[in-house]
């Protein structure tokens, strides 16, 4: 592989240190459904640490948008959970950057950004149990697309922590509906990975307007015999900290996630509950 621009059809068939050194020296900024096959994925939150606190507890009370997979030290850009080489400011493809609640913008590294007192939450992501659902030979019609999987704000209260509040996000795959049933089965056993979907159809009953139309990520094309079937989401933290309005926060862009260097068989399969 070059050492210029890549793209994820350059990565697809790397080793996982490979894929990370791409991400790490900012030649890959993409999604990453589908890479570091059979290793953890993590969304990421990183705020002061101040905050922390009510924040770690935002997410011990919403478990199903945010399993925690690990919390650093503050100041700390490691989580010795996910890998001795794992650092936060360098190894999530691209990330988003609030300030006062606002997006201010996406950088691929956060050197420039990071304070001593900043506490890193890792929160496990769907991407687990994506790789489940393939080798089950079931679709992932975003993977396919080589687009990010669609996500939308839902009328699914979370329960709030402190300033940290809002609906759940939800990612949403096409499934065939003979096989939904099996889906569940396969999902919920990875509860670090948002488990079993939390609906099924008629996006309507969950406040989703338009389904070809997400919040977050592309519109997908079903096929005949497919119904949507939804998840809790891991951007579910971000909207959290969007009302909060911090002065600083920093998130993984959505799709954008952090690459552990453990994998799903041997890691941290269940949600960190330390503290």
């Amino acid at each position: 592989m070059t050492s210029g621009p890549a793209k994820f059809s350059d990565l697809l068939d790397l080793d996982t240190p490979a894929q990370r050194a791409a991400i790490r020296e900012g030649r890959y900024s993409g999604h990453t459904a589908g890479l570091a096959k059979g290793n953890l994925q993590c969304n990421l939150a990183i705020l002061p640490g101040a905050y922390a606190e009510n924040f770690h507890r935002f997410c011990k009370l919403n478990p199903k948008s945010c399993p925690l997979a690990g919390v650093s030290e503050p100041g700390n850009p490691a989580i010795a959970r996910l890998g001795a080489n794992v650092d936060v400011r360098t190894d999530a493809s691209r990330y988003t950057i609030y300030r006062d609640g606002e997006p201010d913008g996406h950088v691929s590294d956060l050197g420039a950004l990071w304070q001593d007192d900043m506490v890193a939450f890792a929160i496990g992501c769907s991407f687990t149990f994506e790789d489940a659902l393939l080798k089950a030979g079931v679709s992932m019609r975003h993977i396919e697309s080589d687009v990010t999987v669609p996500m939308f704000r839902s009328s699914i209260p979370t329960a709030p922590s402190g300033p940290f509040a809002g609906g759940m996000v939800v990612s949403m795959r096409p499934i065939p509906k003979s096989r939904v049933a099996e889906v569940h089965d396969i999902c919920r056993r990875y509860p670090l990975a948002h488990g079993a979907p939390v609906h099924v159809g008629n996006p309507d009953v969950i406040g989703i307007d338009d389904i070809t139309s997400p919040d977050w990520g592309e519109a997908v094309a079903f096929k005949e015999g497919e119904v949507p079937v939804f998840w809790a989401c891991g951007v579910t933290p971000q909207v959290a900290l969007m009302n909060a309005r911090l002065p600083l926060a920093i998130t993984h862009a959505p799709g954008a996630m952090l690459i552990a260097d453990v994998s799903e068989a041997t890691g941290p399969l269940y949600p960190y509950n330390d503290n």
